[in-house]
């Protein structure tokens, strides 16, 4: 009789249990054991994280942003899981002390999907006074922007839970991420908003893979590192330097999005008022072939310029 060889390691990943949070760690997961020849196994470890347990406040009336990590990154931290995947926009600027992201797999679409039962193409089509529902502070001052007659609903919730919301007549429409919905096959439900329309949140569409590096074997670090899609993390390294020369926290309405088109790098950034009456916005670019730090410092640039176009202060939502 045959011996079966024992898979040599199992990583267990740390993620949130909603629908698309499991198909994203199934994704790295699945990646791994291919890359690793079988030598390596994951087992999923699912988290209901302080966001998830929010279902009609806003994000600044909870905690602010990494309400939807911390959970997992205090797993992480105790050892209790391996890794953490993690959806980019959903991470801080300042992570915990020890912990890196190791790993930017290939990004999805970034834009904003509009959704909406009534045949509408988009939030500039939608007839006057009508509400949307959103729980982002961005979205709903962009949507201002285009449309200052529109009315805002927070609105939080899967995909499933959002449909259910427009059935029930809560809404006349909602946003949700292309990217998640590219990944849960239901890219049908949504338009797509054009990026100069709204400009998506800093690494929206990127999924990460955070972990303790100083605390691995190293051939299990280089790994994880192999998963890399590197325009995705050159991508993802000039928004998340946007995002910490900002402090962006989910008290401030800000996009920032990075692209290599032909032979540049290009990144358009913005922040806006609460009520969409005003934006800054800037927009630069640098030669493809730029090292992370020229990268890093396209981002730090724009969200410096940006800054000094609105006065040295950002304006900020209030807690409701």
């Amino acid at each position: 009789m045959p011996v079966v060889k024992a898979p040599k390691l199992k990583l267990k990943i740390g993620t949130r249990g909603s629908p698309l949070a499991l198909v994203q760690a199934r994704q790295v997961g699945a990646n791994i054991e291919r890359l690793s020849n079988g030598e390596v196994t994951c087992e999923i470890v699912t988290f209901t994280t302080g966001g998830d347990k929010l279902t009609t406040e806003r994000l600044i009336n909870a905690g602010g942003k990494g309400l939807f990590t911390r959970e997992i990154d205090r797993a992480v931290d105790e050892g209790r899981c391996d890794l953490a995947v993690h959806s980019l926009k959903d991470v801080p600027g300042a992570l915990p002390e020890g912990q890196a992201l190791l790993a930017f797999p290939k990004r999805e679409d970034p834009r904003d999907g509009f959704i909406s039962l009534t045949g509408v193409q988009g939030p500039r089509d939608l007839p006057e006074g009508a509400t949307v529902g959103t729980a982002s502070l961005r979205r709903e001052s962009q949507t201002l922007a285009m449309r200052p007659d529109l009315s805002i609903v927070t609105f939080r919730g899967n995909v499933q839970t959002r449909l259910k919301k427009l059935e029930d007549g809560l809404a006349d429409a909602t946003y949700l991420a292309m990217s998640g919905l590219e990944r849960l096959e239901m890219t049908h439900v949504a338009i797509p908003v054009p990026i100069t329309d709204m400009i998506p949140a800093a690494g929206q569409g990127i999924i990460t893979v955070a972990a303790r590096p100083e605390e691995m074997d190293r051939d299990i670090v280089d790994l994880l590192v192999s998963l890399n899609h590197e325009d995705t993390r050159l991508a993802a390294l000039a928004e998340r330097a946007f995002l910490v020369e900002l402090d962006g926290s989910c008290r401030t309405a800000m996009g920032g999005h990075a692209r290599l088109e032909g032979s540049e790098w290009k990144f358009d950034g913005e922040v806006l008022e609460p009520d969409g009456s005003r934006r800054w916005a800037k927009s630069g670019s640098i030669a493809a072939g730029a090292s992370d730090a020229q990268l890093a410092d396209l981002g730090r640039g724009i969200g410096e310029r940006i800054r000094e176009s609105a006065g040295g202060e950002l304006p900020a939502f209030e807690d409701d």
